[in-house]
C-alpha cells in the first residue's frame, strides 16, 4: 500500500513553498522519493542553486523540522530607462515606475512572480529572495523627465513590486524618486501594503494640497494568521489601518485595494475590510478577483497544500468556476472580475457594501499643468537657464 503524499512544507517568513522552475529553463527536474528518506520539499532551480549557500548541505530535512531560512539578497543595478508605458485597457495608468524587481513581501499571488524567470530564477522563493534594486532611479527618471518630448501624466509608483518593501528602508530608491516628484511638481499614484510610506508624509502631504499625490493600501483580509502565511513580510492588516488614518490625517487622499478575493479564504471578508478601511478614513475602493498567470498558479497551488490542504480543491474549483472552468484567463474584459454566477454574486456584494458605506470607485483626477521640467541637457537644473 503506497503512502499517501507528504504535503509541502512552508518556510517561516516567506510565501512561496518551492523554487518552482521559470517557463524558459531549458532542463526541467522532479522530486523523487526512493523510499531511503523524506523527498527535498524546496528543489533548487540551477540558477537559484547559486544563490542561498546556506542550503548546500543536500540533506533533506526530516517533515517534523522546520526548513532553514532564506536570506535575502539584494543586488544593485543600474537601469538604462525607467519608465514604463502601458497599453492594457483594463489598468487605470499609463506610466508606471518600478524602483525593484522581486519584492520581500513573499505574497504567494503576487502576478509579477513569472517575471523573475527572464532572469533565470525561479517565480518561487527567488522572487522574494533574490532581488534587484535600482540604484539610478532617480536620476534616470530626472532624464526622462527633461527630454523636449515627454509629457506629463500621472506616475503610478510601485505597481509591478512594493515600493516600499522592506529594503526600501536601507535603498531609499523610493524617497530619491519622491524628491525628484515633489522637485518638480510631478503627480504620483502610490499603492503599498507597507507602513514605511509614513516615512514620506513630509513630501506627500505637501503634494496632496496641490493635488498631486494620492495613495492606495492594499487589504486582503482582517485575519492576521492568514495573512502572516499569504503576505509573510508585509504590514500586518491592523498595522495597514493605522497607515490609511495616519495618510489621510496628513490630506492624503488614500482608498483600499482589496486585491485578491480568494474565495473562501479571504473572501468571507471582503464587507469587513470594506467597512475598516472605510472607518480608517479611506475614500475610494477597488477589488480584483485572484489572478494565477503562468507560474502563479503551480506555486499558489502548493501554498494551499501546505497551509488549507481542507479547502485547497474546493478554492481551486471556485476560481475556475470564475475563469470559465479554467484556472486563469488572461481576457482584458474579465480578468480582473471573472465571469459567471460565482464572480456576479461577488460583485455585487462588494458594489452594495460599497455604496452603503460611501465608497467612490474613480481614484482622484491629479494636476498635470503644474508639472515644471528639468532644465538643461542632463536633466539637472541649470543655473545658467536655457537659450530654448
Amino acid at each position: 500500500m503506497e503512502a499517501a503524499p507528504r504535503p509541502p512544507v512552508a518556510r517561516k517568513g516567506r510565501g512561496a513553498v518551492s523554487n518552482l522552475q521559470g517557463r524558459f529553463e531549458r532542463d526541467q527536474r522532479e522530486a523523487f522519493d526512493d523510499g531511503w528518506g523524506a523527498p527535498a520539499m524546496d528543489e533548487p532551480s540551477a540558477a537559484a542553486s547559486q544563490g542561498h549557500p546556506e542550503d548546500t548541505s543536500g540533506a533533506a530535512p526530516a517533515p517534523e523540522m522546520p526548513l532553514p531560512p532564506l536570506r535575502t539578497q539584494v543586488r544593485i543595478e543600474r537601469a538604462r530607462s525607467i519608465l514604463t508605458r502601458n497599453a492594457s485597457p483594463d489598468i487605470p495608468f499609463d506610466v508606471s515606475l518600478n524602483p525593484y524587481r522581486g519584492c520581500e513581501h513573499g505574497c504567494i499571488y503576487c502576478f509579477a512572480r513569472p517575471t523573475h524567470a527572464y532572469l533565470d530564477l525561479s517565480p518561487g522563493l527567488d522572487f522574494e529572495t533574490r532581488l534587484f534594486a535600482k540604484a539610478n532611479a532617480a536620476e534616470k527618471l530626472r532624464e526622462a523627465l527633461a527630454r523636449p518630448s515627454y509629457r506629463c501624466e500621472t506616475i503610478a509608483l510601485g505597481v509591478n513590486t512594493d515600493a516600499y518593501q522592506p529594503i526600501e528602508r536601507e535603498q531609499r530608491i523610493t524617497r530619491g524618486i519622491l524628491e525628484v516628484l515633489s522637485e518638480h511638481d510631478h503627480p504620483v499614484a502610490l499603492i503599498t501594503k507597507s507602513s514605511l510610506i509614513e516615512r514620506d508624509i513630509d513630501l506627500l502631504a505637501p503634494m496632496a494640497a496641490k493635488r498631486l499625490a494620492v495613495a492606495a493600501v492594499t487589504i486582503t483580509t482582517l485575519d492576521a494568521d492568514i495573512a502572516r502565511t499569504l503576505e509573510p513580510r508585509a504590514a500586518t492588516p491592523s498595522r495597514r489601518l493605522r497607515t490609511i488614518r495616519t495618510l489621510t490625517d496628513a490630506g492624503i487622499p488614500v482608498g483600499v485595494s482589496i486585491a485578491p478575493v480568494i474565495p473562501f479564504i479571504t473572501e468571507p471578508d471582503l464587507e469587513r475590510v470594506l467597512e475598516a478601511a472605510r472607518e480608517a478614513g479611506a475614500v475610494y475602493a477597488n477589488y480584483i478577483v485572484l489572478r494565477l498567470p503562468w507560474e502563479v498558479r503551480p506555486l499558489f497551488e502548493e501554498w494551499l497544500l501546505a497551509h488549507f490542504p481542507d479547502r485547497a480543491e474546493r478554492v481551486m474549483n471556485r476560481v475556475r468556476d470564475m475563469r470559465e472552468g479554467k484556472a486563469y484567463d488572461a481576457s482584458f474584459a474579465t480578468r480582473m472580475r471573472g465571469t459567471g454566477v460565482w464572480a456576479d454574486l461577488l460583485r455585487q456584494r462588494f458594489y452594495k457594501a460599497a455604496d452603503r458605506l460611501g465608497f467612490r470607485y474613480n481614484r482622484f483626477e491629479l494636476d498635470t499643468s503644474r508639472f515644471r521640467p528639468p532644465a538643461g541637457p542632463s536633466g539637472k537644473d541649470d543655473p545658467q537657464g536655457s537659450l530654448f
